[in-house]
């Protein structure tokens, strides 16, 4: 496969992605407008009708057409965002506040586009389906290198990085190379902080070659990128399990790395 083909196959798996949220955004706001005390039940089939034809219309025109435009003002895909949660907003229990980004604000690559409005969509369905929350703050800012989103709410304040309703905002902003804070205070509600870098980092040497390694430690990280615990590269190097653990140990300092998942990641 080629690398054009890998870029193509990962941008039409994005589409994909994007198309399923925007599906779920809108099976939540045609679930918010039936369940509406606001409207009568003619209304609300009106409502509805038309809320599914919208929808079906933009399905088959994102289906259909291939982006062209590479970059994305930001004030346009934030935009873009409240145009995809307005009838949620408008028809939900929950109140939602969007501050709006700067107009002179630095066009965003058309990835981050697409994957901030996801990261934000999946935030608010969270909320939806948690049932806690009744106002969420969703706030973008840019300041010249990144994308900073934050969405605030208020509910009971017990979100931790390590829900599970937020792995896959954690995943589409670790492809990003960006940064994902949680803070809650119980009673007061939590706050989600987003870096995203509009730029793609810069290629790294492999770490053989950026880092001054010994013989010893260049056979012990070969063994464990191939995947061997300590009791088997102890075994192939005819060493002990402890002279393993050290020189493992030496190989996270130097790397800067936290895991032996994460110092295999950068040795690759």
């Amino acid at each position: 496969m080629t690398e054009a083909s890998r870029r193509q196959g990962a941008e039409n798996n994005r589409l994909l992605a994007e198309l399923g949220e925007q599906h779920a955004v809108t099976l939540e706001s045609l679930l918010a407008v039936l369940r509406s005390g606001h409207l009568d039940d003619r209304a609300a089939r009106t409502m509805a009708i038309d809320l599914a034809a919208s929808a079906l219309v933009q399905l088959r025109t994102q289906t259909d057409q291939v982006r062209a435009a590479v970059l994305e003002p930001v004030v346009g895909a934030f935009a873009r965002l409240k145009n995809d949660l307005r009838p949620l907003v408008r028809f939900g229990d929950l109140d939602v506040q969007f501050v709006e980004p700067p107009s002179t604000g630095r066009a965003l690559p058309g990835e981050v586009a697409h994957s901030a409005r996801a990261i934000v969509r999946t935030a608010v369905l969270a909320l939806v389906d948690a049932g806690e929350a009744q106002r969420v703050r969703i706030h973008w800012d840019c300041d010249g290198l990144n994308l900073l989103i934050h969405v605030r709410d208020d509910g009971r304040g017990e979100l931790t990085g390590h829900d599970d309703a937020l792995r896959p905002i954690a995943e589409k902003v670790t492809a990003l190379s960006g940064h994902l804070d949680v803070s809650s205070t119980p009673g007061w509600g939590s706050n989600l902080s987003i870096v995203i870098p509009l730029d793609p980092p810069s290629p790294s040497l492999p770490l053989g070659e950026s880092v001054d390694l010994s013989p010893r430690e260049q056979e012990v990280l070969r063994l464990l990128v191939g995947g061997g615990r300590n009791q088997e590269i102890a075994k192939e190097l005819g060493i002990s399990e402890n002279t393993v653990k050290f020189h493992v140990s030496n190989l996270l300092r130097k790397a800067g790395a936290r895991t032996r998942a994460e110092l295999v990641a950068l040795a690759r």
